[in-house]
């Protein structure tokens, strides 16, 4: 093989691998600044150039086992749920219940886990340390989900109906509720029509959340 053979196979190569970090980059970027080693490898950027580029002056910071995150990305108050969601796969997984709540500021909720929704077919799937999965009996629908902060979230009003059928203290539901009106996240009427799928006792405390308004 001739010299100017191997230096255009060389610069191909390079420009390939240039290439993918480029791609890899831009996935970074729409999820919160991390990525997995496998979203890595489906884009041509094997696991060693990963784990190089981790080394002082490199892209990456690793974050977790199989998660990294751009060194430059600008940090967030999230960095804990964005790191999650990613692992659980952003495609997959939406921020819900309490942790929604957290997203759009609203009441005074401070949760101790990372409260994610997947879709029933992965039930069997265990949760990573500090993270709850919730899995409903139907899949979320397309409408009841929202970008918040840059991760998928449940809308301010399938948050609310979630959390109140979940437990969360009632002071800290009304509070959310009276927040979410006030700043225009939702309408009563809106509420309402999201909370036809559940059952007669939560219509009913919805109900009563609702006339104190």
């Amino acid at each position: 093989m001739s010299y100017l053979v191997i230096t255009l196979h060389s610069i191909l190569l390079q420009m390939a691998d240039q290439e993918s970090w480029e791609t890899l980059g831009r996935m970074a970027e729409g999820q919160a600044g991390y990525v997995t080693a496998g979203q890595a490898e489906a884009v041509g950027v094997h696991r060693n150039s990963l784990r190089a580029q981790t080394h002082e002056g490199g892209r990456l910071e690793r974050a977790a086992r199989g998660l990294y995150r751009l060194r430059f990305y600008p940090r967030s108050p999230f960095e804990q749920v964005a790191a999650v969601w990613v692992q659980a796969g952003p495609d997959l997984a939406v921020v819900s219940h309490e942790s929604a709540l957290e997203l759009y500021g609203l009441a005074d909720v401070i949760p101790n886990q990372v409260h994610l929704t997947l879709p029933r077919q992965y039930r069997h799937r265990r949760p990573h340390p500090g993270v709850r999965l919730h899995r409903p009996r139907t899949s979320l629908r397309d409408t009841e989900v929202r970008r918040m902060h840059g991760f998928r979230t449940t809308t301010p009003e399938r948050t609310l109906l979630d959390v109140l059928e979940a437990g969360t203290q009632p002071e800290q539901v009304a509070l959310a509720l009276q927040q979410a009106l006030e700043r225009g996240l939702t309408t009563p009427a809106r509420i309402r029509r999201a909370s036809e799928g559940r059952s007669k006792t939560i219509r009913r405390q919805l109900e009563r959340l609702l006339a104190t308004q």
